[in-house]
């Protein structure tokens, strides 16, 4: 009888999802610093190349082209040096399509385990990893709003064989679709009043990982993938030549529903179920908040400072932390970095920092 030894990859796959439990759910983590800095927030904003996973619709107020690469060491509590993830994201305006298209690519490294006897003799090493390819287009429906659509390949290799007498392999593959409305009012003016927020409030939705179960050797016990409902808002609260101010604020929610004997509706009815299948204040709690802030100086703009709060309720994962962050930009260079600060000793999320690199240029117009 063989025994495989998954302590690390259980802990980077469920430490990232809420009590809720989900297949691949390194597809919910947050890809780029400049949002990770600002609570995990980004759905209204989604104004560069990382909209492909905040909110595709927010291509379709884009121009030009976009290369970008992000890394961070994952969990770095556990100081596994080789458990990592990487995201990488290219855009470029198509005038003939009317809108902005985009390639992205996420890879999760899982690092190098043992498959042992049942004596602590090694049978042989194997690594684990998880990808996901993602191709996006999003354009404009009215002057006002925005529609984006992503389609994803997703596989995911934890192990070469199966655990104990298990037949088959720790293997599987799936696709997936994302969703997304991104609405810039030019004209919003609160009642009662005579003051405007056109051109300074957004407003998101994007609804990802829309997709069928997910299975690696018993097909009846397929996961979820971990769809995952967002809405938000992003208010310029200042705007200048050499300042610019911006707040935002996302609220999301798993869109599954597991039943006491562990089985889950498929996407299509879960998109449906997972909001009344338990009681209203039960379904408030899964609810998770990130709130965050971004201020620029320069003109252009230059040198960015930002901050934010992530919060779970503790009775649907407990996830709660700040962020901190800063970008730097130069000509067509960007660089930016953040910081996760948990509140509690040892968290695994605690001190994880990202770093991200970009490069933006405009499109050659005839």
């Amino acid at each position: 009888m063989h025994v495989v030894v998954f302590a690390g990859i259980v802990s980077a796959q469920v430490l990232n999802a809420q009590v809720i439990t989900s297949a691949v759910p390194f597809l919910l983590i947050a890809p780029n610093s400049r949002a990770s800095g600002m609570g995990e927030a980004g759905v209204a904003l989604a104004d560069d190349g990382w909209a492909t996973f905040w909110n595709p619709a927010g291509y379709a107020f884009q121009q030009g082209s976009e290369v970008s690469l992000s890394h961070a060491n994952w969990l770095p509590q556990f100081n596994l040096s080789d458990l990592w993830i990487t995201h990488f994201v290219y855009k470029q305006e198509v005038q003939d399509l009317d809108g902005t298209v985009s390639a992205a690519i996420t890879y999760l490294n899982l690092g190098e385990f043992n498959r042992t006897d049942v004596d602590p003799t090694v049978l042989e090493t194997f690594k684990g990893y998880e990808f996901a390819v993602a191709a996006g287009y999003g354009t404009k429906l009215s002057s006002d709003l925005g529609i984006g659509l992503n389609a994803r390949f997703i596989y995911s290799h934890l192990a070469p064989f199966g655990a104990g007498v298990e037949e088959g392999r720790g293997v599987s593959s799936g696709f997936s679709f994302d969703v997304g409305f991104l609405y810039k009012p030019s004209s919003l003016v609160i009642p009662f009043t005579d003051y405007d927020l056109g051109h300074r409030i957004n407003f998101g939705l994007n609804i990802s990982n829309i997709g069928p179960h997910i299975a690696y050797i018993d097909k009846a016990q397929a996961d979820p993938l971990p769809m995952n409902f967002k809405i938000g808002f992003a208010l310029k609260l200042m705007e200048s030549e050499f300042n610019n101010f911006t707040i935002l604020g996302d609220f999301s929610k798993l869109l599954i529903t597991r039943d006491s004997t562990g089985k889950t509706d498929q996407f299509y009815k879960a998109f449906f179920t997972s909001w009344y299948a338990r009681p209203f204040n039960e379904t408030l709690r899964q609810f998770v908040t990130g709130f965050g802030a971004e201020y620029w100086y320069g003109s252009p703009k230059l040198v960015a400072l930002r901050t934010g709060y992530f919060y779970e309720d503790p009775r649907a994962g407990g996830r709660k932390f700040m962020t901190f962050g800063g970008g730097i930009r130069y000509d067509i260079y960007t660089f930016d970095f953040s910081y996760i600060s948990a509140f509690e000793d040892q968290h695994p999320l605690g001190e994880t920092l990202r770093f991200t690199l970009g490069i933006t240029w405009e499109t050659i117009k005839p």
